[in-house]
Order: structure tokens, then sequence, then C-alpha cells
């Protein structure tokens, strides 16, 4: 039997249920929406969760799209997923918890006598210390921004090519390998000897039928690979960037983006103009260094440093 809070499967069953976590401001409990699939063969154990940002919510159509299409019977091993990290946010459609204000995804391992995140940290970190591998589905916010997969471990850790081989086989096509900040899961999971990445499926408002797309295949990829399905997967050639330039605007006004999403840059390439409400050009931003163009803002008013663009920098195919 396999069990996630009050979900419970036996062998070549699936369930879903609450992973309880704490009390709303009405004293009422509230639980996580997981579910247990659990397959009629031993095997790892992977798991998976999305929406630890209130507004990312291409990982829970991921999960949505994916889940039903997956039989216990022809499994091997177990997944392990939650649909809905970040609960009070994704009540309000914000991005950071609004009962402590705070980003989930900074607070791993979490604390159970801790913050409202912490708490939730806390609860779903156990439950990702029993697998073999993890996913934490992201995306960019409500940013423009390529399908990619991090590697959030460094360069320096000894799961680093583990994580790096899972960034892969997902194969959203582009890779970034930078350390990521303290707290977050992708960095955690690694610490205690499990591979992880979190894939970042595209941006969007609401949610994107095409980074949909990239998450569902993702996550069969790795189910066949790692031997949870049947079937074969050769790994496609991934561009993997190690830094970011990140651009902002040096005067007020309205963006127009002179390159796309994806399209390689190189030094003195023009990526934004600025213009006044008439059309007059104000500002001419070119990159520093070579790369990918890898990430923008969507609406297309600026201020004076407000953020525009980023770059992916020391760019490599693996």
């Amino acid at each position: 039997m396999k069990t996630l809070g009050t979900a419970s499967a036996a062998p070549g069953e699936f369930d879903t249920g609450r992973l309880q976590v704490g009390e709303t401001r009405d004293g009422s409990e509230f639980g996580l929406p997981v579910a247990v699939l659990n397959g009629a063969d031993d095997g790892p154990t992977l798991y998976v969760q999305a929406v630890s940002d209130g507004d990312e919510l291409n990982g829970l159509g991921v999960l949505r799209r994916a889940i039903p299409q997956i039989s216990p019977a022809a499994l091997s091993g177990t997944i392990l997923a939650v649909g809905i990290v970040n609960y009070h946010a994704f009540q309000v459609a914000e991005h950071r918890n609004p009962i402590d204000d705070t980003k989930m995804n900074r607070t791993y391992p979490g604390s159970e006598s801790g913050t409202s995140s912490e708490r939730i940290a806390a609860a779903t970190f156990e439950a990702a210390s029993r697998a073999d591998y993890i996913l934490d589905l992201h995306q960019g916010s409500t940013s423009r921004m390529l399908n990619e997969a991090r590697v959030r471990c460094g360069r320096r850790h000894r799961l680093h090519d583990d994580c790096l081989e899972l960034a892969k086989v997902f194969g959203c096509g582009h890779v970034l390998d930078q350390k990521g900040p303290d707290g977050q899961l992708a960095r955690v999971g690694p610490d205690e000897g499990i591979p992880a990445i979190d894939p970042e499926l595209g941006g969007a408002i609401g949610w994107d039928e095409e980074s949909i797309r990239y998450g569902v295949d993702g996550l069969f990829n790795v189910l066949r690979y790692y031997g949870f399905l049947d079937g074969s997967v050769d790994p496609d050639p991934q561009i993997r960037a190690s830094g970011f330039d990140r651009y902002g605007s040096p005067s007020g006004g309205l963006v127009d983006f002179q390159v796309a999403l994806g399209d390689p840059v190189d030094p003195g390439d023009v990526l934004f103009e600025v213009t006044d409400p008439f059309g007059q050009l104000k500002a001419e931003v070119t990159a520093d260094d070579s790369g990918v163009f890898w990430r923008s803002r969507r609406l297309p008013q600026v201020a004076t440093g407000e953020y525009v663009c980023s770059v992916g920098t020391n760019v490599s195919e693996y």
C-alpha cells in the first residue's frame, strides 16, 4: 500500500485525497489535492508537484492531462503527485502565499512548526523525500519565456550529472544549468540524494496549451526512460545556458522587441527599442554577450529601470 495524505493505493490502483497542512482563517482544515498511482509491479518512485507559485498553472495543466493517461496496471513503481502546493495563493490567483507574503519555492525543506509556507513545504518535502526522482513543475509566472528545465544544485554538486541527465530526458529543448537560491526544492532534493529539476513551462496568464504539451511529453519521457513505463527514449540534444544577462529599460515608454524567444543573439544585436506614445524612438538596448533570447516581459509599458528581458549566456549543446 502506498499513501500520500488521505490517498491510499494498493498495487495496480490509483487514489486521490488531501494532504492536510493547516487551517484557514475561519478555523477550517484545508489540504492539498494529492494523488497516488501505485504500479502493479515494483519499481522506483517519482514525486511530482505543481503550483508552487499560485499563478503558475501550466504544471497543473500537465497533471490534469497526464494522470488520466497513466494506467497503474501498466506502471512499475509509484507516482506521488501534489496538484496544488501553494493553496492560499492559488485561491486568490497570486504568486506568493498571501498568508505570510512568501514565495513558496524559497522555503524548502520547511518546518512543521513554522510559517504557513514552511509548513506546506515540510509536508510536501516529506513526500518528495520518499522518491527516487523529483519534478517540480513551474512556469515563468506571467512573463513570456522559453520552455526549459532548470538544474539548480550547482555544477560542483555530487548529483549534478544525474540532475542534468533528468533535465535532458525531460526534453524541453533548453536547460538552465545554474545554482538556484536557497530554499528551492530542486536545490534541496539533491542534498538528500534525489535528482531533482524544476521545468519552467513557458510563461502565461492562465495556462498555455503548447507549454502543457511540452510538460506532458516531458513527464512521459521520464516515466519511460527510468523504467516506470514500457518504451524507450533517446534524449534529444539540449541547449544549455549557465547564466543570465538581465536588461532593464533606460527610459520610460513602450517596448518593441527586435528578437523573438529562442533566437540566438550576438554582442551589439538590438534586443528592444523604447518609444514614446507617438512612436518616437527614446532608447535602443543591445546585447552585451552572445546567447539565446530567453525571457521577456509581457506588457509593453515600462518605467525607467524596469525589467524588460533576459538573455541566456554561456550557451552550449549537450
